[in-house]
């Protein structure tokens, strides 16, 4: 199958993937073919050239494969296969041959540190000690006292063990109990994970996300975790009381990526990047990408999951990746499948428009590979699901201490006056937001001061300016409210400067206001920087 166009990045020879732009698209949610109320790959096969037009370089695609859905497709029965309420892998060929047309890669995720409890392997497992899979999952005695191995615990709630009678052990589960824990550490493991790869490589595919990776292994020891200190932050499940340090991110992760990455070469301009969650997240992942030979990028939570959007922040994160050949490269996310909207989360429905540009804009500068979440080019809220409505089983498990992320996962509403939003069924898994008919494609399409237009022009502007692509990095100025850094390539600079707070804010001192005006949201004054305000200058 032939490798896509890659966007042109003039005078630079750096890899496609290096200050990407990628589109994630969470299939359930995206388009529905058959009407039954799911998305599915013909779905999203038929909306892939407005993914084109957006200027994205890639597609990741988060699960699509055989599973019982107890975590919606993180749940995995058979790698290699398509569930069939997505389709099959004939549909799959076809969204791969019309991508690559249309200059797209695609990622799609791999979720190596578990998989379903219904799948052939986990079964063979449990049903005998001695079988040729019995150490592929991780299976412990009880303590005398019949009590689990250890004091871990999951990240959805409760004890990370689970007794089973067959074996009269207990197996480990980091997430669901439905999602047991693979032995990362057994070499036979291993090479079926890196089979697995190369089927979906030989298919085509682009590159892979991997799913906490940091999970992948654990202290064979089963040494207890220590209590975390306390934080100003509520702790609403077990797991946020330790500190994770034995039941995840072992030192044998770091070896296994390195085999991912030359199986990845061997099939040329492949991606690589790693999802890493956790206290210990910002190690794990410079570790997980060091020295050219392990994984490409990887990306934490630290705006996933913040409570707020500050120049500290911003700041911060951007330190922590400095200009240094040696340290791996970036990538960064405002919103997913695992986390609330952005709009909702960071302002105020009257402040939601204006911020939503700044946001966007502000995403666009970043150094780094850049994901933007399907329908966050349209600035769509998160959608408030009742109680008896939730399907997410970690909203359900923590109501009500959480926004849940079936509010993120709602459809993608393509044309404003269909009764179905254009999604493909009236009645989809999830409901369509309230506002977001007001919201959808067609209607901000012929609007050409629309979230959705003014996205097209920003990521056009980083597809054609390697400053903002792929160059260097310098803060200039960090406050309360103000933030401004530079973006450097081959001669070319570019100030990037955001007013991020609702109320106007004086021009920083020491920095020059121009003219030369790139790219600008917000009704701008001399001598001041209205609220929500960013600037792209050319210096």
């Amino acid at each position: 199958m032939p490798a896509p166009a890659q966007h042109p990045v003039p005078g630079t020879p750096e890899p496609w993937w290096k200050g990407a732009s990628i589109y994630q698209i969470y299939p359930r949610s995206f388009a529905d073919s058959n009407g039954d109320g799911i998305g599915d790959l013909n779905g999203i096969t038929a909306h892939l050239e407005y993914v084109a037009g957006l200027g994205m370089d890639a597609v990741w695609l988060s699960p699509f494969f055989t599973s019982p859905m107890k975590d919606f497709g993180y749940d995995v029965a058979n790698y290699r296969d398509v569930d069939p309420i997505f389709g099959t892998l004939a549909d799959f060929d076809t969204l791969i041959a019309r991508a690559h047309a249309l200059g797209l890669r695609i990622i799609i995720d791999q979720v190596y540190s578990h998989t379903s409890n219904a799948h052939p392997w986990f079964e063979a497992s449990r049903a005998s000690r001695s079988g040729d899979k019995a150490d592929w999952y991780v299976w412990a005695d009880a303590k005398p006292d019949g009590s689990p191995p250890s004091n871990w615990q999951s990240v959805f709630g409760g004890p990370a063990w689970t007794w089973d009678a067959r074996r009269q052990q207990y197996y480990l589960h980091n997430f669901l109990k439905e999602q047991p824990q693979l032995n990362g550490h057994n070499p036979a493991v291993q090479q079926e994970l890196l089979d697995t790869a190369r089927f979906w490589l030989d298919r085509g595919v682009d590159g892979f996300r991997l799913d906490a990776i940091n999970f992948a292994m654990h202290d064979p020891a089963l040494t207890d975790n220590p209590p975390a200190p306390a934080t100003n932050r509520a702790r609403t499940r077990p797991f946020d009381f330790q500190l994770k340090l034995h039941n995840q991110g072992h030192s044998d992760i770091p070896p296994f990526l390195e085999r991912i990455r030359a199986l990845l070469d061997e099939y040329g301009a492949g991606f690589t990047v790693a999802e890493i969650g956790g206290e210990d997240s910002d190690r794990e992942m410079k570790l997980f990408t060091a020295g050219g030979k392990r994984l490409d990028s990887a990306y934490s939570f630290d705006f996933l999951y913040a409570d707020a959007l500050t120049p500290e922040l911003v700041a911060d994160s951007l330190a922590r990746w400095p200009n240094d050949p040696t340290i791996g490269w970036p990538s960064w996310a405002f919103e997913n499948h695992d986390a609330p909207r952005a709009v909702t989360r960071w302002t105020r429905p009257d402040h939601a428009r204006a911020f939503a540009r700044m946001k966007l804009l502000l995403l666009a500068c970043l150094r780094g590979n850049i994901f933007l979440y399907q329908g966050e080019e349209l600035g769509l809220t998160q959608v408030d699901i009742a109680f008896e409505d939730l399907l997410d089983p970690e909203a359900i498990a923590n109501w009500p201490m959480t926004l849940s992320r079936d509010g993120a996962r709602t459809p993608m509403p393509w044309t404003g006056a269909a009764p179905d939003l254009g999604f493909g069924s009236a009645t989809p898994w999830l409901p369509f937001g309230g506002d977001h008919a007001a919201l959808a494609v067609d209607v901000q399409d012929a609007n050409p001061e629309s979230q959705l237009n003014w996205t097209r022009r920003v990521i056009a502007a980083r597809n054609a300016h390697p400053a903002l692509r792929s160059g260097d990095l310098r803060m200039r100025h960090n406050d309360a409210a103000v933030l401004a850094f530079e973006r450097e390539e081959n001669g070319e600079r570019l100030l990037c400067l955001f007013n991020m707070s609702d109320a106007a804010q004086a021009w920083p001192e020491g920095i020059e206001p121009t003219s030369r005006i790139l790219l600008a949201t917000g009704e701008l004054k001399t001598g001041t920087l209205p609220a929500f305000a960013g600037l792209v200058l050319r210096v």
